[in-house]
């Protein structure tokens, strides 16, 4: 692969930030290969787990490119260029063919995969459940859910080994169905922590098949596997679609204006055109599968690195015992909150939901000094991005403290990429940073956390990046004298 450091080496000369932690805790993670791997290893890994694939020449340049069975290929970390492909020329850069071809299969052309007008349609349709008053209003249904949780822990057996992912993974489920989805999911939470696993770990497995561009009715092992899944979301979907047009029918007044039925209402402003049904069931599922998915895997990351740093961990109590005094979070104090949510981002950038983000270029363009053909293929990887050598100072390490002020100021828009950027930044962004933040706050508050011995952590790319093998940790109650939640 060819190295193009469009950017040059003084631009982003890293120096170490005022305020940083003395404490250097390198946050676990693949390590990088020494060299491009051959076709049969990339493809053996790009299936076992794609962010172990890279080498340490990108964590080094900004910009390179190169031949792959992938094709050509342009790996971009250069944030002024990122800027340009999510951004100022964002029409020339729509999602993949990989990313279409392996994803739509589950969840269809919802937000997250739609291109063009049918994308703006549906953007404007829900943009009014997550505007900041909106969002905002949840917190109530939000502190409900936190509190709710480490009261089932308090009636439990005190240090108790529990698996973390699974806990925030059932919590994140319960604030989708008091927020989002008002009457709720219809089904056990357990059956949809089950599912959604499935799914991913079915789906998100890279298969050869598509990699290499093999036609579609070639049958691919994880389509196969997750049939059973699928059938599942799309049972439950239906009847939920249903129950709600049946209430919108007999007493529109009566349905609540949740994300159902805004999809159901939701139509072109031209041609009065709807939404089609696989649009609305497509939506739906994204919303269950990835809106719960990405913030409980954050909260999962977040438990665990402060559990490894007992600086940030004396930090983080230290504040949720001064702004939560009676143990639940009150409503309106997320700024009195900092450091809380400075380990969300923090969390975030080590582990970002979304590890690859991928585009087809669909005319030529010039990145930097790179003349970029039609059809080629641009890949803008957060793992990478956010532990890049040019762009962080040791960024290997967890430090919450390069989100606090003044710290935060030097971070380019363009070089922290949780949530995408651009036109298609996450919707939901604002939702899953609130939620997260409440409920850390509220878990903090109450338990310490410790990882059990001998459990090996690991990030494992399945669409999102989740623990590999859960995080199973020890939960030992703090303030043992407080009865008020």
């Amino acid at each position: 692969m060819t190295s193009l450091d469009a950017a040059g080496p003084s631009r982003f000369a890293v120096t170490p930030e005022p305020g940083l932690s003395p404490h250097h805790f390198e946050a676990p993670g693949p390590p990088p290969v020494d060299r491009p791997l051959g076709t049969l290893a990339l493809l053996k890994e790009l299936r076992r787990n794609p962010v172990a694939t890279w080498t340490r020449l990108h964590y080094d340049r900004l910009l390179l490119s190169g031949e792959s069975i992938l094709g050509k290929i342009v790996v971009v970390s250069d944030p002024a260029l990122i800027r340009h492909i999510l951004v100022d020329n964002v029409a020339n850069y729509p999602k993949d063919r990989l990313q279409q071809r392996v994803l739509s299969s589950g969840l269809g052309r919802g937000l997250l995969l739609a291109e063009g007008d049918n994308w703006r349609m549906q953007r404007r349709a829900l943009a009014p459940l997550f505007t900041p008053r909106t969002v905002m209003s949840f917190q109530v249904a939000m502190a409900d859910v936190a509190s709710e949780l480490v009261e089932r822990w308090d009636r439990q057996r005190d240090g108790r080994r529990l698996d973390a992912s699974r806990e925030m993974a059932r919590a994140t489920l319960h604030v989708l169905a008091r927020t989002i989805f008002s009457d709720g999911l219809g089904r056990r939470t357990e059956d949809f922590i089950a599912a959604v696993t499935r799914y991913l770990e079915a789906m998100g497995k890279l298969d050869p098949l598509d990699i290499l561009d093999m036609p579609a009715w070639i049958p691919r092992v994880g389509r196969l596997k997750a049939r059973s899944t699928l059938q599942f979301f799309d049972g439950v979907v239906t009847t939920m679609i249903e129950e709600r047009r049946s209430l919108i029918q007999k007493s529109p007044e009566a349905a609540p204006r949740d994300l159902l039925t805004l999809l159901l209402e939701a139509a072109d402003p031209e041609s009065g055109e709807g939404l089609s049904e696989d649009d609305i069931k497509a939506n739906i599922v994204t919303f269950i599968a990835a809106g719960h998915e990405t913030t409980s895997n954050t909260l999962t990351w977040a438990l665990y690195l402060v559990s490894q740093d007992p600086h940030a961990r004396a930090r983080l109590e230290a504040e949720v015992d001064r702004e939560l005094p009676d143990g639940r979070f009150v409503p309106g104090s997320i700024d009195a909150l900092p450091y809380t949510r400075a380990v969300i981002d923090e969390a975030l950038r080590l582990y970002p939901p979304a590890a690859t983000l991928t585009r087809d270029a669909i005319g030529p363009d010039m990145l930097g000094t790179l003349r970029v053909k039609a059809g080629g293929r641009i890949v803008i990887s957060p793992w990478v991005l956010h532990r890049h050598n040019k762009l962080w100072p040791s960024p290997g390490v967890f430090d919450p403290n390069r989100f606090l002020e003044p710290n935060k100021q030097s971070i380019d828009r363009f070089a922290y990429l949780p949530f995408g950027a651009g036109p298609r930044v996450c919707i939901g962004a604002s939702f899953a940073i609130q939620e997260a933040v409440i409920i850390l706050a509220t878990v903090v508050r109450r338990y310490r956390l410790d990882l059990c011995a001998g459990h090996v952590v690991m990030p494992l790319q399945r669409v999102s990046l989740r623990p590999q093998g859960g995080m199973p940790m020890l939960a030992s109650q703090r303030n043992r004298d407080q009865r008020t939640l």
